[in-house]
């Protein structure tokens, strides 16, 4: 079930709203927990059970993981948090990355004129993002940052909530650990600050990403004998926006829809093609993702508090990472490790901060986003065939031009769109629109609001109910 659905926007979403608004307090968890399971069940089907499973699991370790007063065995919680940890990393190995794994196993047997069965599993919806959910909430329970929940509603709550169950954001249990107690409030206010916020990334979603969507794909889906220079960076340039405009879009649909039903979920963009320096987009982009791994494997290995040498190869570990929590594919390994060395250099060369002088910030801009262009494109390529061949051809121009198949996706309104879309991206970095419609009561605030909620909420539902509407990217992460 997707949130751009005719299905979820005109019957799942309002019935959850009313019941979460008329049902007593203490009622409030359940519903949305039951809620979150039946909204996963609907698209995740049998592998819902694998989801259950890892919350009984991380559910039952958490008291153990818990230190006491005194803290008398150390040893035994660490145990545990070993354990859980191996159990919910294991999980995402085999489910995620083993037919990776035994694709690279057979072509290396091929080698040498063997074989090697190649595994294909189910990918189950949202894995990456609620195993990362479960690793947080042990390990701020071991640290003693948060206590463990007694209540398994309120568990449910917390690691399948339906707003951010699917694709973010990352949601650390010590962002939300004091928000979860049934005895919060909800009011009409929190529905009505939240809508807007819904509405905007519905906007960006259908109106925005969907309409780029069939131009991204005809660039990327040219043979590499036909493409072009203009074709490649046509590609690129549009899938740059498509990709920002339909994660964001999620983000800020599932920040609305937390915030409806009286929960403040942490802010995951704030304009990242804005930045001067690629650290800083680091900082802006999918930043729910930057803190986990910030907090969980960076400073855990150490930081930047053992030297040089030690935080480069940290900051290798981390992108590393981060390519491949991504999609098991050679494509997001190079696309972290690409980020991590362009990262690294800023780092070693003093170039990680924004210059004064706003001739030298715009050139910066335009180096930063040029060189998120390039990584994107490894994001998107299918195989590292592809995206070697069309990074060529940017590096390249010609004079050939647009094929047919191309030529034939840029219709008025993608071109419209793809135009206004560059605008959007291209603003100063302040204000963060997501943020100020939910709370700024500004008068640009109020004619944001206004156009969101009346034209731009009326074309989204025209194209929704036109069944236009693609599954999120990220839905396959």
């Amino acid at each position: 079930m997707s949130f751009a659905s005719p299905l979820f926007l005109w019957y799942f979403i309002p019935v959850v709203l009313a019941a979460v608004l008329i049902a007593p307090r203490h009622w409030r968890n359940g519903i949305i927990a039951v809620a979150s399971l039946i909204f996963y069940a609907s698209g995740a089907g049998a592998t819902t059970l694998l989801l259950l499973s890892c919350m009984l699991v991380n559910f039952l370790a958490g008291p153990h993981l818990q230190p006491d007063e005194w803290d008398i065995n150390p040893r035994r919680r660490k145990a545990v948090l070993i354990g859980v940890i191996s159990f919910d990393v294991a999980v995402l190995l085999v489910w995620k990355y083993a037919g990776f794994a035994t694709q690279q196993l057979a072509g290396f047997a091929h080698l040498f004129g063997g074989d090697f069965p190649v595994t294909h599993l189910v990918l189950p919806i949202g894995i990456s993002f609620y195993t990362f959910h479960h690793i947080s909430y042990a390990v701020d329970i071991y640290r003693g940052e948060r206590p463990a929940l007694r209540d398994p509603v309120s568990f449910v709550t917390y690691i399948a909530m339906f707003p951010q169950l699917i694709a973010g954001p990352i949601v650390r249990y010590r962002e939300i650990a004091d928000q979860l107690p049934q005895q919060r409030t909800h009011r009409l206010d929190d529905i009505a600050a939240g809508f807007p916020r819904f509405a905007l990334g519905l906007c960006k979603k259908v109106i925005v990403a969907d309409s780029l969507s069939p131009l991204a794909n005809a660039c990327f889906a040219t043979p590499p004998g036909d493409m072009t220079f203009a074709i490649a960076w046509l590609g690129a340039i549009t899938y740059t926006l498509q990709l920002y405009f339909d994660f964001s879009g999620y983000s800020d649909m599932a920040i609305g829809l937390g915030r409806m039903l009286g929960f403040r979920l942490p802010e995951n963009f704030a304009r990242p093609y804005s930045s001067v320096t690629v650290t800083e987009f680091w900082r802006r982009w999918h930043m729910s993702l930057s803190r986990w791994f910030r907090d969980y494997v960076y400073i855990s290995l150490g930081g930047n508090r053992q030297g040089a040498r030690k935080t480069y190869r940290n900051l290798c570990i981390v992108f590393v990472l981060t390519g491949f929590w991504h999609g098991a594919n050679w494509t997001f390994v190079v696309w972290g490790l690409f980020h991590g060395a362009l990262l690294i250099i800023e780092r070693g060369f003093g170039w990680d901060r924004a210059p004064a002088d706003p001739t030298r910030r715009i050139a910066r801009r335009a180096l930063t986003t040029v060189l998120v262009v390039f990584g994107w494109v490894f994001f998107r390529a299918t195989d590292m065939g592809q995206a070697l061949a069309m990074l060529g051809h940017m590096l390249l121009p010609d004079f050939t031009g647009l094929s047919d198949l191309v030529t034939a996706a840029i219709t008025n309104q993608r071109l419209v769109i793809l135009l206004l879309a560059l605008v959007i991206v291209l603003l100063p970095a302040h204000p963060v629109t997501g943020p100020m419609l939910e709370s700024s009561r500004s008068l640009p605030a109020s004619v944001v609001r206004v156009s969101v909620m009346t034209v731009g909420l009326f074309y989204a539902a025209i194209l929704v109910a036109q069944g236009t509407f693609s599954p999120f990217l990220y839905y396959q992460f």
